[in-house]
């Protein structure tokens, strides 16, 4: 694309004043006043030639690879050998994931430098950098020469999880430190550890009695806990996940109670997987063990979009229990209205919890709990919280509903949701349930 520079439209506009002067004075050779348009003509041709070589054109992106949200990275733009060129600008294109802090574009400098922007990550997702604008000028000034360069740099915007490893390590320093705690987790497990001798207070069950008749004293067996457990992180990111509790989407309050669950689950040596659907499955990650997958999951965390359909259960759990070969505890983080709009949901949980164990986090609607609370002042004060409140009622039997069926059910506050998970995954993992 060529366009001509704010120095070519002065020109142009410094010509005509003298063309006009020399037609009004000498009419007879009024023609002579186009010899500047003519002469400007010309200088815009050689500059527009001279401006040529688009084709050998290439610039480069240097970003971090993932920021969390809220933090700040810089942005570095560096043109190719081939981009040397008179005056070269560069504009760079975002998503809304990222807000500029002083421009998306400037100079590049001569020497061969950067040019560095910086750029805040406003929102969790997979941020990119789609398009690079460059525009040089040619020898005289006189045209824009621009190009527009296909670019694929994606940033993943991570949630902030420093806090939510903060209460992970507190959670894990409080399951551990209580004597009795910890005995307890010793001896529930199916996993045979050890024998040792028989203490008052210890159930018969635990008894060696073929190991106790060959030593001439009572043995107990000594188990513990399994750890190679299957947790599966299932997150819906449709319509109503999306919508806005104190200001933040659901969505994302469910990624971070997600990643504080899969960081606990991760350090206890359990095996786990992340999936998120809205009306199909979007995101899967497959199984993994150990601290070092946590940041996997953090990445595979940031591709979940948010999304305007409608969550087709039928369709995801029916996908999701395909892919489990092994008794696993599937976490579902969701949201419903009413049982007419979760029955589909129902009858798939029905199927689901024959063979898995399942837990559905959700959060508590703190609009209608507010509606339903306020003391009337007028005549609609009065219909919107009895409306509220029937809301709130059918929202409770579908939470019955889904007990009845064999799920255990979270309904938190959205502050409170991550903590009120892990001390859910610990109570399970004590009481052997996994």
């Amino acid at each position: 694309m060529i366009y001509p520079s704010g120095r070519a439209v002065w020109a142009a506009a410094a010509g005509a004043i003298p063309a006009f002067l020399i037609a009004l004075a000498l009419p007879s050779v009024w023609y002579l006043g186009l010899l500047w348009i003519c002469a400007l003509l010309a200088f815009l041709a050689v500059d527009a030639a001279a401006g040529r070589g688009r084709a050998s054109l290439s610039a480069t992106l240097t970003a971090p690879p993932q920021v969390g949200v809220g933090g700040r990275f810089t942005l570095h733009i560096a043109a190719g050998p081939g981009a040397r060129a008179r005056h070269l600008q560069a504009r760079v294109s975002h998503d809304q994931r990222l807000a500029p802090v002083k421009g998306t574009g400037g100079a590049l400098p001569a020497n061969g430098g950067t040019l560095d922007l910086e750029f805040d990550a406003v929102r969790r997702g997979i941020a990119n950098f789609d398009r690079l604008w460059l525009r040089w000028q040619g020898p005289f000034g006189l045209i824009w020469n621009q190009a527009v360069l296909p670019m694929d740099r994606k940033i993943a915007v991570l949630p902030d999880v420093s806090r939510a490893r903060d209460e992970a390590i507190t959670l894990l320093q409080r399951s551990a430190l209580a004597d009795g705690h910890a005995q307890k987790r010793a001896g529930q497990g199916r996993e045979f550890e050890a024998l040792k001798d028989y203490q008052p207070g210890m159930g018969r069950r635990m008894i060696d009695w073929k190991r106790s008749a060959r030593h001439g004293k009572l043995l107990a067996r000594e188990f513990r806990i399994e750890e190679n457990n299957n947790i599966v992180l299932a997150i819906d990111c449709g319509r109503l996940m999306c919508e806005p509790v104190d200001g933040v989407p659901k969505v994302d309050r469910a990624v971070t109670a997600a990643l504080l669950s899969a960081f606990i689950a991760l350090k206890g040596g359990d095996l786990v997987s992340l999936f998120s659907f809205d009306a199909r499955p979007r995101v899967s990650s497959g199984a993994v063990r150990g601290s070092p997958s946590f940041t996997m999951i953090q990445k595979r965390a940031a591709e979940i979009d948010y999304s305007t359909e409608e969550t087709n259960f039928t369709l995801a759990l029916t996908t999701l229990a395909a892919k489990l070969d092994r008794r696993s505890l599937v976490i579902i983080f969701t949201d419903f209205v009413d049982p007419i709009s979760a029955e589909l949901m129902l009858r798939t949980v029905g199927r689901l919890t024959e063979r898995h164990l399942v837990l559905f986090m959700l959060m508590k609607d703190v609009e209608l709990e507010t509606l339903a609370d306020m003391a009337p002042a007028m005549p609609e004060d009065v219909a919107r919280a009895v409306t509220a409140g029937d809301l709130l009622r059918q929202r409770q039997v579908v939470i019955g509903r889904l007990r009845l069926l064999g799920a255990h059910v979270i309904e938190a506050d959205h502050q409170r949701l991550g903590p009120a998970l892990v001390e859910r995954y610990i109570q399970l993992k004590e009481e052997n349930l996994l």
